[in-house]
């Protein structure tokens, strides 16, 4: 599983754990050299390390892409060090479940600022160089893929904000994707049901308790690699191809 993105260079957000880890791994697999982003940096290197062991190329890229600053920042130190970007994987994100009335506004400007503001600030970042490689690079084609959720699809009870923001990454993917995939920049949206990762971590103890844990009790659910597959089938269509969306579902999940 190699070759398929040789030359090539990919940024992945939210990288040092869960699907952004898994994508990372996955890309460099198939060829690609690799800028993980992420916060944690000791989580990011033990990432490149491993990814180097293999015989791929990485570089741990660690900033808080809330802030439009860093995320510019990362976009340019990528591309400054690869000397190109072709790949684009809008990964990190943050679901803080519970009721709209007499909700933690915190938690609403949390998730607001990571799955909504530090998409869009990455993207705008990377998009003059995705539109240089679609023009100029060997393969003539870039890729943006948004990780978004089965949330963005269908809203569900306890999770208002969650399927806000969701539901936005959904419009805005399809609204780029009209917008430049004329000029070859194909952007794509991945929509997964759930996946063992840390993201229902971040959330107090009792939704925990009533909503989160309750579900992968009950189901068997989806493992980071398969999302990576997901993203990698996208991104290694030939030009002509354009995968605007994938629902990945556990089999056993009826609804998000």
């Amino acid at each position: 599983m190699t070759g398929h993105l040789d030359g090539t260079v990919a940024l992945v957000t939210g990288a040092s754990s869960g699907i952004g880890a898994a994508t990372a791994r996955t890309l460099a697999a198939h060829g690609a050299r690799v800028a993980a982003v992420a916060r944690r940096r000791d989580r990011l290197d033990d990432l490149v390390a491993e990814i180097g062991r293999a015989g791929g190329r990485a570089l741990p890229v660690a900033a808080d892409i809330t802030v439009r600053s860093q995320a510019e920042a990362a976009v340019r130190q990528t591309a400054e060090h690869f000397g190109r970007i072709d790949t684009l994987v809008n990964n990190a994100g943050l679901m803080l479940a519970g009721p709209v009335v007499g909700a933690d506004t915190d938690d609403w400007d949390r998730m607001i600022a990571v799955n909504v503001r530090g998409l869009l600030y990455v993207t705008r970042a990377a998009l003059p160089y995705l539109l240089t490689t679609a023009e100029q690079g060997p393969r003539h084609v870039a890729d943006v893929v948004n990780i978004s959720s089965v949330g963005g699809r269908r809203a569900a009870n306890g999770f208002g904000v969650y399927n806000l923001t969701k539901f936005g990454v959904n419009g805005f993917t399809d609204a780029l994707r009209q917008e430049v995939t004329r000029r070859h920049v194909r952007v794509g949206v991945v929509e997964p049901g759930g996946v063992v990762t840390e993201l229902g971590s971040h959330n107090r103890p009792e939704i925990r308790a009533e909503v989160i844990d309750p579900f992968f009790e009950q189901h068997e659910a989806l493992l980071p690699e398969d999302i990576a597959e997901a993203v990698a089938h996208m991104v290694t269509r030939p030009r002509r191809a354009s995968v605007h969306e994938l629902w990945v579902m556990p089999t056993e999940q009826l609804t998000p």
